[in-house]
């Protein structure tokens, strides 16, 4: 079956998220918009995550748990992990090799983490905006040890990108994706990206308002919305 997904959306935990990015608000604009398929990727923090999981469960909207990490180099990457118990353990890493900074709420914006009836549960002390202590490669390597999907964000990017703090995809990271933003496409891309012909490409909104939801997505072709058969739909975007 098709699966028109949006894999890149941040909550009201991401600082730079508006506060209307609640999971009430997510899940109803997510049908609105026509997407059977979404991705929570809040900056550093997978809190947020299993509570809108739980909520599209309800309302038909199947949702991928994980986060946009940011490596020690600035570079963001898309993460999803298969179950709560290995979104546990990796939140568990996330904390561990998030700096200790303080988040100012009049500068970045709060991070909260809401209910299904957009009441407040938690607000995370520490600014999610940092980079983490580690590079790519070990990133990578703990999210597939955690039988995880791997996909470095929005690498048109002039910021925060693989190619923009790197210049280039080093040949030996495994990736399970890469990700184009709204502002390209996977044609216009590999015009100048020739030698990434054949590589699996999605494309996110990475929207941080409501209105910016399924801007632009992904068709996926899977037999059902399990883990493992949506990895595999995946890599089988790859373009010849």
């Amino acid at each position: 079956m098709n699966i028109r997904a949006d894999l890149h959306l941040h909550t009201v935990l991401s600082p730079c998220g508006d506060l209307d990015m609640s999971p009430r608000k997510i899940i109803r604009t997510a049908r609105e918009r026509g997407l059977e398929l979404i991705g929570i990727t809040d900056h550093n923090s997978t809190r947020q995550a299993a509570i809108i999981r739980n909520l599209g469960r309800e309302q038909g909207i199947h949702v991928l748990t994980g986060a946009e990490v940011t490596t020690q180099e600035e570079i963001h990457c898309v993460v999803f992990l298969p179950d709560d118990c290995l979104l546990r353990e990796f939140q568990a890493y996330l904390d561990a090799h998030l700096p200790d900074i303080p988040n100012d709420p009049d500068k970045f914006g709060y991070q909260v983490v809401a209910d299904p009836d957009d009441n407040i549960l938690y607000e995370e002390p520490r600014l999610l905006l940092s980079a983490l202590n580690q590079p790519i490669e070990k990133i990578e390597r703990k999210v597939h040890e955690l039988q995880g999907i791997f996909i470095p964000a929005h690498i048109d990017k002039p910021r925060f990108s693989i190619l923009s703090q790197l210049g280039f995809i080093p040949p030996d990271l495994p990736f399970d994706a890469l990700e184009l933003s709204p502002h390209t496409s996977p044609k216009q891309f590999l015009k100048a990206n020739k030698y990434l012909n054949g590589k699996p490409f999605i494309q996110s909104s990475d929207a941080h308002y409501l209105e910016d939801i399924g801007k632009v997505s992904t068709l996926l072709q899977a037999p059902d919305f399990a883990f493992e058969h949506l990895r595999t739909a995946l890599h089988n975007l790859a373009r010849p």
